[in-house]
């Protein structure tokens, strides 16, 4: 389940990515099957080879991004490696 978004950061979020940006969006999440992680951050590109290159340079895999008809394909980003890859990225994480 996902609460505490704000609707300007999902429309900056979709703007990027249509843009061709590498985008990113972190917000409250809780499921059963993660315990402990509290937040998750979606990293999406319009760009599909954009967003595979992104996430090879982390060793993402390519089958974990979440494919979407819409055209915000993503992946998500949970715990270890979402602080991670944050901090290499030079984003302070938003929610702790």
């Amino acid at each position: 389940m996902a609460f505490g978004l704000k609707k300007k950061e999902l429309i900056e979020w979709k703007r990027k990515i249509d843009n061709g940006e590498i985008a990113f969006l972190t917000h409250y999440w809780l499921d059963d099957r993660f315990p402990g992680c509290k937040t998750v951050t979606k990293v999406g590109c319009a760009d599909l080879e954009k967003l595979k290159n992104w996430g090879k340079k982390y060793g993402l895999k390519e089958e974990w991004i979440h494919y979407r008809h819409d055209g915000y394909s993503h992946f998500d980003l949970l715990g270890d490696t979402q602080k991670k890859i944050l901090k290499e990225e030079g984003i302070d994480h938003p929610l702790q």
